[in-house]
């Protein structure tokens, strides 16, 4: 576990997990979207194949970045360093988190409630801008607390 807390690779004060992490949290969106063509293509078994997976992946992902911060010492940890103030920090992750959770509960009715009608359909439009807003919003965290 040693391995997680040494230098990341995006060339900031962050941890090798947090670069990790934050550069598969980026590239989610763009997943999202592919798997979003298959459904668009007809390609509904493909399409819920490439939910699911990116579903599980994240999931092991969020329990890896989760370990990382608690071990890590947690917020106050991460943010020594930085020159951003701790409570503006502190609502952009509070913020982040909100996001994150109700896409979570969001994505996992959308992939249990696995019918192709309308309101699946709604589901899944909420559940990529939500994605998105995650990941828009774990990168300003991110930025806050291993760049400004």
């Amino acid at each position: 576990m040693e391995y997680m807390f040494q230098a990341g690779f995006l060339g900031t004060r962050a941890p090798f997990f947090m670069d990790f992490v934050s550069l598969i949290v980026a590239f989610l969106p763009f997943l999202m979207f592919g798997a979003i063509k298959l459904a668009r293509a007809k390609k509904y078994k493909y399409h819920a194949l490439a939910q699911v997976t990116l579903y599980v992946v994240s999931i092991i992902i969020f329990t890896y970045f989760e370990i990382g911060v608690r071990v890590g010492g947690g917020f106050n940890t991460f943010m020594d360093g930085s020159s951003v103030s701790g409570n503006y920090a502190l609502y952009v992750l509070i913020l982040h988190i909100i996001i994150a959770v109700v896409t979570l509960v969001l994505w996992t009715i959308t992939i249990t409630r696995n019918k192709k009608n309308y309101k699946h359909v709604m589901y899944g439009v909420f559940t990529f801008l939500g994605i998105t807003a995650t990941s828009f919003s774990g990168i300003w965290v991110y930025l806050l607390l291993f760049v400004f």
